[in-house]
């Protein structure tokens, strides 16, 4: 089977990665019927596992693994969840795609994954500062269409 990303697209990516310092966890719900991306996105995301010894990827049913997924707040298959990984130990961010991160949802994929490595959203002090006060969860969801 012929390889979703190019040899040039796997060297940019390499690039990208060369200065991760910390592991990343990939969790990957597909769903065995009525999932026209699935294959493909569990595809590509062991693709871009591939590329570094900081990625690890697991990969689950969301049917099967219910109660992983609700624990995780995923619910749409293909659905991924980028997470921070210690040890044994897995660091939820939040960061969650749902679909298959393709186009230009790529390079967000990407970037996610160098995020969750660097261990810092980049966010300034004074945001920080305003997020430690809420009271209540906030919810953000971005939707993308591709066009």
């Amino acid at each position: 089977m012929a390889k979703l990303l190019t040899e040039d697209v796997v060297k940019q990516i390499e690039e990208a990665f060369a200065p991760m310092k910390e592991a990343v966890h990939i969790m990957f719900f597909g769903q065995k019927e009525g999932c026209d991306h699935c294959a493909d996105t569990q595809r590509l995301l062991e693709e871009v596992v591939a590329i570094s010894d900081k990625l690890s990827i697991e990969i689950y049913d969301l049917d099967d693994d219910a109660d992983l997924a609700e624990k995780f707040n995923v619910d749409k298959a293909p659905g991924t969840v980028i997470a921070g990984k210690d040890g044994e130990t897995v660091s939820d961010y939040g960061i969650r795609y749902a679909g298959i991160p393709s186009g230009h949802e790529f390079t967000s994929l990407i970037q996610d994954i160098l995020l969750v490595a660097g261990r810092d959203s980049g966010l300034a002090q004074e945001t920080r500062d305003f997020l430690k006060e809420l009271t209540e969860p906030v919810l953000l969801q971005v939707f993308v269409t591709p066009t």
